[in-house]
């Protein structure tokens, strides 16, 4: 299978082509720094997303605190979290930082909050 894959490293933004199977990569070409190849080369095997959302509060006044993953989740799983976010209510006080929903979808990764709600 081959997948061109647009590096986000840098700003270049080489177009990367991954020949490869599987986990296997027989070729990646098209980079112009390790930090490109490195890219494409998990882009291919295991690609993975910060995710950022918002979920809802218990505050009037401010219905929504906004959140993030702690680390990169599997890009497979995104759809399946966001369903877990989108049934969850956070309480009031919300400091920065402050893990919301731990191991989300038995990731191993946090949803922290972005912001503060008093």
């Amino acid at each position: 299978m081959t997948k061109e894959i647009i590096c986000t490293v840098c700003p270049m933004g080489c177009h990367i082509t991954v020949d490869g199977e599987g986990d296997t990569i027989l070729s990646v070409t098209g980079f112009t720094c390790k930090r490109g190849e490195q890219y494409a080369s998990t882009e291919f095997a295991h690609p993975v997303r910060i995710l950022t959302t918002t979920i809802r509060t218990d505050n009037e006044k401010n219905p929504l605190v906004p959140v993030r993953s702690a680390k990169p989740i599997p890009k497979e799983k995104v759809m399946d979290c966001m369903k877990v976010i989108r049934t969850y209510q956070a309480k009031a006080p919300i400091q920065t930082y402050d893990v919301l929903i731990e191991n989300i979808c038995d990731t191993g990764v946090d949803i922290v909050a972005t912001g503060t709600l008093d």
